[in-house]
């Protein structure tokens, strides 16, 4: 039976791991194809690739993902009913997002959940760290929009007094040839950020479970799947959500469109490789747009959408947690722990 939920649970977090893919494929893609800089599907393929090969570039934010609970290995069942539990608050909520078209955070649902099901059964079988949900996850969650609305807002005035007196149209096919690079960096730091993401979640059943020991690290199988489904389903492509971030928010620019990549992907490893922070790559690209997009004038920037979207980030880490607890309950009776 043990052995059931160790392969349910590597194969439902692989299954979000996809969600995930397709939820945030538009976060590297939307600017560069509402810019006319790439097709949709060179864009997706761009992005696919660049995700591969970014989630095998580092483990720290996947260990920071594991670290987030202290799980009692005493009961190796109920462990992984927990872990389960958190993924399919998450996936639940990724869906729901996905159908109304909101870019939410899939690291804050994936977080909301393990914490979510952890609350549900009870500090004599899970602890939440809170020092590390406060420090890596609630911190860099603020921070991270703020800093790269601010980032991309500067970036875009001192590229419009860089190019203040070269023909618009020059500039923009200039940047327009620049977004394939922003882009393909961009993709690469979400695959840096999100698939380690998965990765530490199974790592944290497999060691709760007693199948792998903390200190050996990752296996390999580990990253080479993870890695292999968020790329899959980043190839799917989530249009929904890249209409709202590339048309809905603000009509972009190839510089607007370059800016806010280029700020995106430099937040996105700067946290994965100094803080070790699983930051939102939804929060910080979405951020940046509306920094970039402010530059032509702040009612430029649709604030209504902006606003829906604020308060799907808000939602997101108690309503995962909330479907996750739910999702606990059902499977401590079908799995009778």
């Amino acid at each position: 039976m043990e052995l059931a939920i160790v392969i349910t649970v590597v194969v439902v977090a692989l299954a979000f791991d996809y969600t995930n893919g397709f939820h945030d494929a538009a976060n590297a893609i939307a600017t560069s194809v509402s810019t006319r800089a790439l097709t949709p599907r060179i864009a997706l393929t761009l992005a696919a690739v660049m995700n591969f090969v970014g989630a095998l570039l580092g483990q720290k934010v996947a260990h920071t993902v594991a670290d987030t609970l202290d799980i009692s290995a005493d009961d190796a069942k109920n462990a992984l009913v927990i872990v389960l539990a958190s993924l399919l608050g998450a996936i639940v909520w990724n869906l729901v997002t996905w159908y109304f078209g909101l870019p939410s955070s899939s690291t804050h649902a994936l977080i909301g959940g393990l914490v979510g099901a952890a609350l549900a059964a009870g500090p004599d079988l899970a602890v939440v760290r809170w020092h590390t949900i406060i420090d890596k996850v609630i911190i860099p969650m603020v921070i991270s929009p703020i800093v790269g609305f601010c980032l991309a807002f500067l970036v875009m005035l001192a590229i419009m007094w860089i190019f203040r007196n070269r023909p618009a149209a020059k500039v923009n096919r200039g940047f327009r040839g620049m977004q394939t690079v922003s882009a393909a960096a961009l993709a690469l730091g979400h695959g840096l950020q999100d698939a380690q993401k998965t990765m530490g979640v199974i790592f944290l059943a497999l060691v709760s479970s007693g199948h792998a020991d903390e200190s050996d690290g990752l296996p390999l199988w580990v990253i080479v799947c993870a890695a292999g489904a968020i790329s899959l389903g980043t190839y799917s492509g989530g249009w929904r959500i890249m209409r709202t971030l590339g048309r809905k928010i603000i009509h972009l620019d190839p510089p607007r469109g370059f800016s806010a990549e280029a700020v995106g992907a430099s937040v996105l490893y700067t946290t994965a490789y100094v803080w070790q922070a699983p930051i939102s790559t939804t929060h910080t690209i979405t951020s940046a747009i509306m920094g970039a997009g402010a530059t032509k004038r702040i009612s430029a920037v649709r604030w209504g959408v902006a606003g829906s979207i604020v308060t799907a980030w808000v939602l997101t880490f108690p309503a995962a947690g909330l479907a996750a607890a739910a999702a606990y309950e059902v499977l401590r009776l079908v799995f009778g722990v």
